[in-house]
């Protein structure tokens, strides 16, 4: 192994917790040498519970066999093989999801049908009994049981079976929103079986991980909004739940409903007036609940929020009466699980009248690759990059080594300024100030120190961006009657094409400039 290797591994590993080597190693041992049966025999009977759907998920069924997930469509020529891998590991996630139980106008004959195919091949299950999958699959079948009033005792056997699984391999391995999902899903099956040991155990995760995990001003702190959109939606679903079966007399319901209005505050001043949330980190559309969604949602089930002011979580959103700026300044987080960070410190995009004009790229894929290497880079964000290197050494897909960080911030009402420390190695520290004002924007970069490097600021462009006229030291967007204004400082300017994700495995071209320049550089946008 070469020293570059090493050291990706060791500023990758140094940031874990010990509960996550020592159960990644426990898990490696205990199922190597230790094959256990987790089937246990469901000796009560199964009451009906009460639910009432919240909205219905995207189509993914379209019958005949006929899958729809991540924008891939594949037919089944005889029998479903619930492991089928041609399109990778997100794809066949989601094939074991059952999300398609809960689309609009689904058959429930057919959604019977499925779930005992299912149950037909459970022996030669992969994919589907890893605890994540299990997590979301026992969710949806609930949903899917409880909303046609059906009590199967083989449905329900399997059910309790693949609970087994998962209250025996919670992901303390990998933490973050992972073992939140465990946490959801055992809270759905504690209720459904009336279950005193699945209660207790997601107790302890809810109580201890939605603390640990929902920042101070109500961002999930993997500094997702989509992620932040898909854990808020199932602290909903328990709210509901719980409230519709009145069980146990607790704390806890108590807890999620003050978690989920801090979640809501947080998404609510994050989501540009036009519905969509930033594109930051790893985030797609047509995975989570929209925005819109999620508020109706809450408001049905009484759930009631403020308005938040963002901290913490690093991000910070200007919205003015003719544009909405969202900016990046905050740490990569958190520190023991970053899989779905990405290297853009000081990013940011800007909306102009409810059209974006300035984007993150977003993401197309989650397969370990050269283009989700690509996507993750800082050149593929909208921040300075100084020579080839990386602001944060994002890697194998979901890793994270050397990251930058934040050592000096100031806000005020119209401005927001950073430092970050990513270029330390070379000795430079990379300052960035936001000026906002009515009619346009001011952006200041100022590295700590010359480089015989090129120094780099990057604009991609929203698709819709068509029209681009380049000068000396000006950019002009001619059908958005926008003007970019630069230093004269500046060495030059160039325009190159770039994959713009619509999400997975669907991306468009657009356009994105690229300015070199010297120690400085003054960045003007005129609305």
């Amino acid at each position: 192994m070469d020293s570059h290797k090493i050291s990706l591994l060791f500023n990758t590993i140094k940031h874990l917790r010990p509960k996550q080597i020592g159960y990644r190693l426990f898990y490696v041992v205990r199922n190597r040498f230790y094959k256990k049966s987790y089937a246990k025999t469901l000796n009560k009977e199964i009451k009906p519970l009460d639910w009432k759907n919240s909205f219905y998920y995207p189509v993914s069924y379209g019958g005949e066999k006929t899958f729809s997930f991540i924008n891939l469509v594949y037919t089944f020529e005889g029998e479903i093989d619930w492991n089928h891998h041609n399109f990778g590991k997100l794809w066949i996630y989601n094939l074991n999801y059952f999300d398609f139980l809960n689309q609009e106008h689904f058959k429930v004959k057919e959604g019977l049908s499925l779930i005992n195919d299912y149950i037909k091949k459970e022996s030669v299950l992969k994919d589907g009994k890893e605890p994540y999958p299990i997590s979301l699959r026992g969710i949806n079948w609930i949903k899917f049981l409880l909303k046609n009033n059906i009590v199967d005792r083989d449905i329900n056997q399997v059910l309790y079976n693949h609970y087994q699984i998962l209250v025996n391999n919670i992901e303390y391995h990998l933490l973050g929103n992972h073992l939140l999902e465990n946490g959801f899903s055992l809270f759905f099956g504690a209720y459904y079986f009336k279950d005193e040991v699945l209660y207790n155990k997601a107790t302890k995760i809810l109580a201890a991980e939605l603390k640990e995990q929902v920042l101070d001003d109500g961002a999930h702190f993997e500094l997702s909004p989509m992620y932040h959109q898909i854990v808020l939606h199932h602290i909903l679903d328990c709210i509901q739940l719980a409230e519709l079966n009145m069980w146990k007399q607790d704390n806890l319901l108590l807890s999620l409903k003050d978690t989920a209005s801090k979640m809501l505050s947080w998404l609510k001043a994050i989501t540009f007036n036009g519905g969509t949330i930033p594109m930051v980190n790893d985030s797609a559309y047509g995975i989570a609940p929209i925005s819109k969604q999620l508020f109706e949602y809450a408001e049905k089930i009484g759930i009631h929020w403020d308005s938040a002011k963002l901290s913490d979580s690093g991000y910070r959103m200007f919205k003015l009466k003719t544009y909405e700026l969202f900016v990046d300044m905050g740490d990569v987080g958190p520190t023991y699980q970053p899989g779905h960070v990405h290297s853009d410190t000081f990013s940011f995009e800007l909306q102009v009248n409810k059209k974006p004009l300035i984007v993150d790229p977003g993401i197309s894929t989650y397969e370990k690759n050269a283009k989700r290497q690509l996507e993750r880079e800082t050149a593929s964000h909208n921040t300075v990059q100084i020579g080839s290197q990386e602001q944060t050494q994002v890697w194998g897909g979901f890793r994270v080594a050397k990251r930058a960080k934040i050592i000096n911030f100031k806000e005020d009402g119209n401005f927001v300024e950073a430092t970050h420390n990513g270029y330390q190695n070379k000795g430079i520290l990379h300052t960035r100030k936001f000026i906002v004002k009515d009619d346009r924007i001011v952006i200041n970069d100022s590295l700590s120190k010359e480089t015989d490097e090129a120094q780099i600021a990057f604009f991609h462009l929203h698709p819709n961006v068509k029209n681009i006229k380049i000068g000396k030291n000006e950019i002009e967007l001619c059908d958005e009657h926008i003007r970019m204004l630069f230093s004269d400082n500046l060495i030059k300017i160039e325009k190159e094409a770039y994959e713009y994700a619509l999400g997975f495995n669907k991306t468009t071209q657009a356009q994105k400039i690229i300015v070199f320049f010297k120690t400085t550089l003054e960045t003007r946008i005129h609305i």
